[in-house]
């Protein structure tokens, strides 16, 4: 048997502490303001500790509840998406994805609506990690997209989702015409992404300059580099599908288009069961994401 506090008392708890008011909490349990006061006492005698620190009319969850409150909401909204999935009609499908984090929110995200509106019968569940994930352990995931190398094997199918162009990348406001590309690449600080496989050592020697040693940074995510690069700190070297909206939208430049020497990559792969390639929801949306991405199905 779990060691946990009673449902309800938690269901209070998280209400109150996100609402900031027991008062509010009330209203939206159908409770009395007293038994949501006593439900939070019954609480804080459980664990031996103040929960709330309670002022006049408002009350503030102490550093202990504000790490409950958290833990909370992640379990309550995973079990908000369970329920939701039990009441969908009878001919609807759960599509589980698990993504590259800078992939989902760079790239895949700002598609996925047109998914969704071509296909109202097929619900998407997206998760994300920076580690890749195994298909045949991890039954619950239907799909999955990785970088940099495909989840090849017996029993898995794995399709490129393509070319991307590796390019450096800044804020218009950083190039200046009246120096030579070559030059300005050795005056700007330098972004980097950690997962990155690509790196501005390689990048320097391929296009035959020298790399400036001082004046880095670097991020664990590219969507956190391509930022960075946005705000003006400097030049990140990125793909450009990942700064496809940043581009359109004259944020960030592609330096030295036309000087140094292109750089392609397939870095990221969608991968499958094998026995679930009949599957409806995975054809339609490896259909799909391929269509997206300018790549044929295999």
């Amino acid at each position: 048997m779990r060691k946990i506090p009673n449902f309800t008392l938690l269901r209070t708890f998280e209400a109150a502490a996100r609402l900031e008011s027991f008062t509010l909490a009330a209203k939206e349990l159908h409770l009395t303001q007293s038994a949501i006061s006593h439900q939070i006492r019954d609480l804080e005698d459980h664990f031996g500790k103040a929960l709330f620190l309670r002022k006049n009319r408002t009350v503030e969850p102490t550093a202990e509840g504000r790490r409950l409150l958290d833990s909370l909401s992640r379990v309550f909204d995973v079990i908000e998406s369970a329920c939701n999935e039990v009441t969908l009609s009878p001919n609807s499908q759960v599509l589980a994805l698990h993504c590259s984090p800078s992939f989902a929110a760079k790239w895949l995200s700002p598609r996925l609506p047109s998914f969704i509106k071509a296909n109202p019968d097929i619900t998407i569940r997206l998760t994300s990690g920076a580690e890749p994930i195994d298909l045949l352990q991890n039954q619950e995931i239907d799909i999955a997209i990785s970088y940099q190398a495909a989840r090849a094997g017996p029993g898995i199918t794995s399709i490129s989702l393509g070319d991307e162009h590796i390019a450096p990348l800044c804020a218009p406001e950083l190039v200046d015409q009246s120096i030579p590309v070559e030059e300005l690449m050795c005056r700007l600080t330098l972004i980097e992404s950690s997962l990155n496989h690509h790196t501005w050592g390689q990048w320097f020697e391929r296009n035959r300059l020298k790399n400036p040693s001082t004046r880095k940074m670097a991020f664990d995510r590219a969507a956190l580099s391509i930022s960075a690069a946005v705000d003006g700190m400097g030049a990140v070297l990125e793909s450009t599908r990942f700064a496809e909206r940043e581009l359109a939208r004259g944020e960030l430049v592609v330096l030295g288009a036309d000087v140094f020497l292109p750089t392609t990559d397939k870095t990221h792969f969608l991968s499958f069961r094998s026995n679930t390639k009949n599957s409806k929801k995975v054809q339609q949306f490896t259909k799909w994401i391929c269509s997206e991405a300018g790549v044929a199905e295999n």
